[in-house]
């Protein structure tokens, strides 16, 4: 987005265009590193708290249930050895370097994973190795994580829908209310996620501006409907239900009625309403700011003009 210059009839000085142009380079390339920045720390904060954690116990699981394959030494006899296997019960076992054997076919899975002399030299050590090698493998783990996170997030969303989810949710709720630091934090983080997360149950119509809260004051407001009949009657015209949203979150705010001709429809969408207010003020619609500058150097023009 240009920043837009502004003529103050001071005298320039050297630098700056080039502060104008880091100020530009700035303003374009800052909202897309922000962006990835913010998906990357999403992404990070899934993985170290979600999948990291997921991914050790699933690893502790695999591989105390291999190690029941392990083969102690001393029941296979030294005799029934030859280069190193044996053959025990129906399966064909294979020594490891601390003694003791495991099935020829997963040795030879991680012998062909790893190179000949990187195979673990205890058996333990040797079923680590071959759970991170078959069943840990990022093209297997990340998908299915991903699947079981969303299938978590649907259970869960559909719990909280009902009756009994919602119970359980503001009890929890009342816990994390009743303590003095959390609930800082909880409830300014629940603000930032249910403006990006919810759904809006409200249906804007359209955005105008009011004076609000007295004369002189102008506020931005959403129109919702058209009020209450006996309104329209004590007001004897056409009246309005607006929210006058709060800064900076526009979920919250006061519902009023207003006469519809002391109203002003702007010309901006819901979404640009939402950002200048998100951002209290300061992200103005593209088409506001070029029609403001448009009127300033109209009125410098009409004042720099000699009289007639």
């Amino acid at each position: 987005m240009d920043i837009p210059e502004i003529t103050t009839g001071q005298k320039g000085r050297p630098l700056d265009p080039f502060r104008r142009a880091v100020l530009r380079g700035l303003a374009v390339l800052l909202p897309p590193l922000l962006t990835i920045v913010i998906f990357v720390w999403v992404g990070n904060t899934v993985a170290n708290y979600l999948l990291q954690p997921m991914q050790a116990t699933a690893r502790r699981v695999l591989i105390a249930h291999c190690e029941k394959r392990i083969v102690p030494e001393e029941e296979i006899p030294a005799g029934d050895v030859v280069d190193g296997q044996a053959e025990f019960g129906d399966t064909i076992v294979r020594q490891v370097a601390d003694g003791r054997f495991v099935p020829a076919d997963d040795y030879e899975y991680v012998q062909m994973s790893l190179a000949p002399d990187l195979v673990p030299e205890s058996a333990n050590k040797f079923y680590q190795v071959y759970v991170d090698q078959k069943f840990l493998q990022p093209h297997l783990v990340i998908p299915l994580f991903l699947s079981v996170f969303l299938l978590v997030l649907y259970l869960l969303g559909r719990f909280l829908a009902a009756g009994i989810g919602r119970f359980f949710w503001m009890q929890f709720e009342r816990i994390i209310n009743r303590l003095p630091l959390i609930r800082n934090v909880y409830s300014s983080v629940k603000q930032v996620t249910d403006f990006l997360f919810s759904e809006r149950e409200i249906e804007y119509t359209r955005v105008v501006a009011i004076e609000y809260p007295r004369k002189g004051i102008w506020t931005i407001a959403m129109v919702t409907g058209e009020s209450l009949l006996d309104i329209r009657c004590a007001a004897n015209e056409p009246v309005l239900s607006v929210l006058v949203p709060t800064s900076p979150m526009p979920f919250t705010g006061f519902t009023v009625t207003i006469r519809k001709s002391e109203t002003i429809d702007l010309n901006i969408t819901i979404d640009q309403a939402f950002q200048f207010i998100v951002s209290c003020g300061v992200v103005v619609p593209d088409q506001q700011v070029t029609q403001a500058l448009a009127d300033r150097e109209h009125s410098s023009a009409s004042l720099s003009s000699p009289p007639q």
